[in-house]
């Protein structure tokens, strides 16, 4: 069986690189990108299992990734937004344009792993 492709999309270098070790000593493929055409790209060419997409990326945002991939027909099996900002507007807007659900940065990396072996079991 495949190792689950994870698509870690942040433009913060060490946020990118410890989430690239996390994931790969937990048994995932991981891919990192930090702006908005390299992640739809690569979700494009590559099946994404799980994209962790950052809401606040150097030439976009994150809804401006979520456009991409929906006008291109490519859909993450699960997408999950991360912010640094908890505001009501944006959880509903993000849950509205297909994420899984919105986490608040920083997460804790044992609760991110809980719950991506929960939503990738699914």
């Amino acid at each position: 069986m495949a190792l689950p492709h994870v698509l870690v999309a942040e433009d913060n270098q060490l946020v990118c690189d410890a989430m690239r070790v996390l994931f790969e000593e937990t048994g995932h493929r991981v891919s990192v990108a930090g702006h908005v055409a390299e992640i739809v790209d690569i979700a494009e060419s590559d099946p994404v299992d799980l994209l962790l997409l950052d809401l606040g990326l150097a030439d976009g945002d994150g809804f401006e990734v979520l456009s991409g991939l929906a006008s291109r027909g490519v859909q993450p099996r699960v997408i999950v937004a991360l912010t640094g900002r908890d505001e009501p507007a944006v959880v509903a807007r993000c849950i509205a344009a297909g994420c899984k659900a919105v986490l608040l940065k920083p997460v804790p990396a044992r609760e991110l792993l809980r719950q991506v072996g929960a939503w990738l079991a699914e």
